[in-house]
């Protein structure tokens, strides 16, 4: 468990509170290695899950990722993964920057996949800075149904 320091020079009423996010920095190597900045991005990717009669719909809001810099996968055949970095912004010396609150960092999601998900057939497409991942779902094969005639 770590505190983290914010601001020196502006009061800050939570400057000493426990970081939530610390478990992810032994976990994920490459979120130790990056600055609380850098560590928001990765909590921050907002992801909504819909089911639709024929799919499982993911649709996250990615901002200024291109698709290169995201990978959607499928990992022990039914846990779909969402990752990839926000690059930070290149920085002139001579700039002066007034507030940054864009975040840049290392993203990743995990989702446990139901068992009727199709994950050979997985989808995904970026547009307007939306991923938009589709796993299709399985057919609920109906029982057949058997007349059987009585006698007397």
């Amino acid at each position: 468990m770590s505190l983290v320091r914010r601001s020196t020079n502006v009061f800050d009423p939570f400057a000493d509170f426990w970081d939530p996010f610390d478990v992810f920095r032994s976990v994920v190597p490459a979120a130790a290695a990056s600055t609380d900045r850098d560590t928001a991005a990765f909590a921050n990717v907002r992801i909504d899950w819909k089911e639709t009669p024929e799919a499982h719909v993911f649709k996250a809001d990615i901002p200024g990722v291109k698709k290169e810099e995201v990978k959607v996968e499928v990992e022990d055949g039914n846990v779909l993964v969402i990752s990839g970095e926000r690059s930070k912004e290149k920085e002139d010396k001579s700039d002066k920057w007034h507030r940054v609150e864009r975040s840049s960092g290392m993203f990743l999601r995990r989702f446990r996949l139901p068992e009727n998900a199709k994950t050979e057939e997985v989808k995904a497409g970026l547009e307007n800075g939306v991923l938009t991942v589709t796993v299709p779902k399985a057919e609920v094969k109906k029982p057949e149904v058997k007349s059987v005639e009585i006698s007397g």
